[in-house]
């Protein structure tokens, strides 16, 4: 079992506004990744951590299933709207993957 952790900082003033969008991927793409994506958590910065970060926390059987994700992703055009969308919302440069491996 392992975690793949999506990082975001928001833009001053519009953490809100990223995290409806990232709800909305949930319900109109997520579908279409074919990750199971239902234990999935959306967690933000509060004491001792970036206020403007936004991090989703995905559990994964292997890093297999995380490169079939990013392949199928791609191909989704609801995405890229999506990405588009979000973009004005995002500190540019800052979106970023961690893997962890469940180790207990």
């Amino acid at each position: 079992m392992m975690i793949a952790r999506w990082h975001i900082q928001t833009r001053f003033g519009h953490k809100q506004a990223a995290i409806d969008l990232i709800q909305e991927w949930k319900t109109e793409i997520r579908a279409q990744t074919e990750l199971d994506m239902s234990a999935a958590r959306l967690v933000t910065g509060s004491v001792g951590a970036a206020e403007a970060e936004i991090e989703e926390d995905i559990p994964i059987a292997s890093l297999a299933d995380l490169d079939v994700f990013f392949e199928k992703i791609g191909s989704v055009k609801l995405h890229a709207d999506w990405r588009k969308k979000m973009s004005g919302y995002v500190v540019s440069g800052s979106s970023y993957w961690e893997v962890f491996r469940v180790i207990g």
